[in-house]
């Protein structure tokens, strides 16, 4: 019986192997007024954006701000409302990570803003071939809880959140 050699090269299993490279944004000029205690100002779509440009990439060292998965004019925020929309594109549209990217955007907005606000994380639509059912999980308060209580999956989701 012959035997088969399963070599696999890490370039091999990405699911894009070159990604488009954008400009990244310059950084807001936050006002003196934004930074006093004494004046309560509301979010915007770009304190959010900063917020998530930084996530890194679960498949490539760059950010999704990089790879213009996040993008400001997808970010909806209603203070009214407590809640923020957000909407990014996979790279490609059969990207097996789109769940994980998802799910650490969820969990960067979930640490960072006040628990007041009701985070709705959708991949932009017509971006993606299981854009459904990936909206369906990301969204679903007891499958995210079930994916953070796997210690691989948080620690994965962790290290896209690190600083660079």
């Amino acid at each position: 019986m012959k035997r088969l050699s399963m070599t696999y090269t890490v370039a091999s299993l990405m699911d894009n192997t070159n990604p488009e490279i954008y400009k990244i944004s310059s950084e807001r000029e936050i006002t003196q007024t934004e930074l006093s205690d004494d004046v309560e100002d509301e979010f915007d779509s770009w304190e959010v954006f900063d917020i998530l440009r930084s996530i890194k990439d679960p498949e490539h060292p760059l950010t999704l701000e990089e790879l213009n998965v996040v993008d400001k004019s997808l970010i909806q925020v209603d203070n009214k409302n407590n809640s923020i929309s957000i909407q990014f594109t996979p790279t490609v549209p059969h990207c097996s990570l789109a769940t994980l990217i998802g799910l650490s955007i969820r969990v960067k907005l979930v640490r960072s803003l006040p628990p007041r606000f009701k985070v709705d994380v959708k991949i932009n639509p017509g971006s993606h071939v299981s854009e459904i059912a990936v909206n369906k999980q990301l969204n679903d308060k007891e499958r995210v809880a079930a994916a953070l209580e796997n210690f691989d999956l948080l620690r994965t989701v962790n290290k896209c959140l690190e600083e660079r």
